[in-house]
């Protein structure tokens, strides 16, 4: 098996690679009878230099390997047929934007394996970068306190060369007494933002105590899918039924939005669920929230005050409740939004390294022997010119029926 991974030919450029230079030496100590080959790039966060150095070859040309790597969705047109493929090809929930990507596989006779689709056995994922989305989107939202504040200058994420400097960063934070913060998600996302509050030394209160009780130091919450969803006809909640019957359900956010100063939401939201706080939520007198750090970045969503997502280089903007529009981030009346949908781009090197050491160590055992949790072939989306039977479901996406 010869593995190529290739140069990332998406726009804007993501410098984020799926093995660093010291895994690739690790594959091949591990697998001597794989080959391994690095397409030549000068975008990514590791160098060919670095490659090299590992003693891995860099190539213009990867058309003679068997399985090509990659990070974001393949350019059309440098797709290469009867491959395998890994990346990131956010297919599987219809994305109308790709689904002439989803053909052209079909048409090139791809395999194409998405790191999406790649689970245990009992379900739950193998690999993501959510972790450090949410130590960056938790992060930034420290960042705009300080600006909101004019209390303190946090360097960029993107500007510190690593996660070690990014938390020494966090040394010049400096909160108010009785601050309070929300966390939503308790997933991968939110056990990385997490580690950035657990930096920062605040205290964790249950969701009663955050409703009922006042502090004179910096807290936060972690709430869950019932902390702040309720039945609608007031039945106990239960989280299958809410999974299986979201509209039965409503939000019980504003208990925790009249209390809290800044809101991290890291929760994975369905289109088919209760919005967490609305607009009109967000006009009430009672609403306290002044900032938020939406890492989930559903536009338009769960999330009022999320109007667009936001870049690395102009990572913050302003909502004004009243008019439902966007204002400048330093407005008196604003609720102040970070929502950079790329958040891991800004810490390319440490959130490659994690990524990477999964990859190694959870997937590709199984591509180059034996598949025997069936990983790969749960994961593989399409192959022989055919969807799948775990994603035949894509047809009438691929036909354009919806």
């Amino acid at each position: 098996m010869k593995i190529g991974i290739v140069k990332e030919t998406k726009n804007p450029p993501d410098k984020r690679v799926p093995l660093s230079p010291k895994q690739c030496s690790a594959l091949l100590e591990r697998f001597p009878q794989v080959k391994l080959v690095v397409q030549a790039s000068d975008i990514r966060a590791f160098s060919d230099t670095e490659y090299q150095q590992e003693g891995i070859q860099i190539v213009e040309d990867v058309s003679d390997c068997d399985v090509l790597i990659g990070v974001k969705e393949v350019k059309k047109e440098f797709l290469l047929p009867n491959k395998t493929y890994f990346y990131f090809s956010h297919t599987i929930k219809e994305q109308p934007y790709n689904r002439d990507l989803l053909r052209v596989m079909l048409d090139k006779n791809i395999r194409m394996i998405d790191y999406e689709t790649l689970t245990y056995p009992e379900k739950g994922r193998i690999l993501g970068f959510g972790r450090y989305a949410g130590i960056v989107g938790a992060y930034n939202a420290f960042l705009a306190l300080g600006i909101k504040l004019n209390s303190y200058k946090l360097k960029p994420a993107n500007k510190c060369k690593d996660y070690k400097e990014l938390k020494d960063e966090l040394k010049k934070v400096n909160l108010p007494q009785d601050y309070k913060i929300i966390i939503t998600g308790d997933g991968r996302v939110g056990k990385g933002a997490e580690e950035i509050i657990h930096a920062l030394h605040i205290t964790e209160v249950s969701p009663d105590k955050f409703v009922f009780d006042t502090f004179d130091k910096p807290v936060y919450t972690q709430l869950s899918v019932k902390d702040y969803n309720k039945r609608k006809d007031g039945n106990p909640f239960t989280k299958k039924e809410f999974y299986s019957f979201p509209e039965l359900f409503e939000s019980n956010f504003k208990q925790f939005s009249s209390q809290g100063d800044m809101y991290i939401a890291c929760h994975y939201w369905d289109s088919e669920a209760p919005f967490i706080f609305s607009r009109e939520d967000a006009k009430s007198p009672k609403f306290r929230l002044s900032l938020v750090a939406d890492i989930s970045c559903d536009i338009d969503g769960p999330v009022a005050s999320t109007l667009r997502s936001s870049t690395i280089d102009e990572p913050l903007y302003g909502y004004n409740p009243d008019t439902e529009s966007e204002v400048d981030f330093m407005d008196n009346n604003a609720i102040g939004v970070m929502a950079v949908d790329n958040l891991p781009c800004e810490l390319p090197r440490d959130a490659s390294e994690d990524f990477g050491n999964e990859l190694l160590t959870k997937v590709l055992p199984s591509l180059i022997e034996e598949d025997t949790d069936t990983i790969i072939q749960r994961a593989t989306i399409c192959e022989n010119g055919k969807l799948t039977s775990y994603f035949d479901y894509l047809q009438d996406y691929v036909d354009g029926k919806n």
